[in-house]
């Protein structure tokens, strides 16, 4: 079986459908959360990816379009987004977002936003992170978001080994656990802007990440029509 992973989209429909072009057909397809925030197509991009049958969870971004996280919590030009999501959400998209979890399991995979350990807002960055969170989560493998960076953790008897994972690369699982980053679709901080998402093949027990261009321009454009913040704009040439 074929599972396209996606996170982190931040309502940016113009990353997300190239993504699910370039994705091609899969079995499945998941979302690590943060389906919104940031960008100017919060209603869009929930559709889109509910039309697809998308299996989420939510992020931090979609627990504050919800209230179920104040906006003061974020910083400047996030809370700003924050507030702006909000108020164009749609009620049903509300409450969808509403009955989503911030960690799960599904089919033997642990999905969990940030991190096992702490799921709505720990950055797994480090090792000694990832290795703190193999303790939280039971399955061999979890998938993790909310870095916004492609990348691997894989526990091995002298201990834990990441690896940042590039466009075209690939894992072959074996008996090691793993904690796995598809990267962001709608906001890359990896210096690559090109939208980052993984397939997971379960026949072949193989994770593959994948890079895609998008017209980072229009979507640009959109936001500042939006009024949205110049810096949540410019960042998304540049893939900070």
């Amino acid at each position: 079986m074929l599972i396209g992973v996606v996170s982190d989209i931040h309502s940016n429909l113009v990353a997300l459908e190239a993504a699910l072009a370039d994705m091609g057909r899969v079995d499945e397809l998941w979302c690590l959360g943060d389906l919104v925030g940031y960008g100017p197509w919060p209603n869009e991009c929930i559709d889109s990816l509910r039309a697809h049958g998308v299996k989420a969870i939510a992020g931090n971004h979609d627990l504050a379009a919800v209230g179920a996280i104040p906006h003061d919590e974020f910083a400047g030009d996030a809370a700003y987004a924050a507030a702006w999501t909000a108020s164009e959400l749609r009620p049903d998209n509300r409450t969808y977002l509403a009955s989503l979890a911030p960690m799960t399991e599904i089919d033997g995979v642990t999905l969990a936003h940030a991190s096992p350990r702490e799921p709505v807002w720990e950055y797994v960055l480090s090792a000694a992170v990832a290795a703190a969170g193999f303790k939280a989560f039971s399955t061999p493998l979890c998938l993790v978001g909310h870095t916004h960076v492609p990348s691997i953790f894989v526990r091995r008897t002298d201990g834990v080994a990441p690896s940042y994972m590039p466009a075209d690369s690939a894992f072959a699982m074996g008996s090691d656990r793993c904690i796995a980053n598809p990267g962001s679709v709608g906001q890359p901080r990896d210096r690559d802007p090109r939208a980052a998402y993984l397939v997971y093949d379960t026949i072949d027990a193989e994770l593959r990440w994948r890079r895609v261009a998008y017209d980072v321009a229009a979507v640009q454009a959109r936001m500042r029509r939006a009024g949205l913040p110049r810096f949540l704009s410019d960042r998304l040439e540049v893939g900070v």
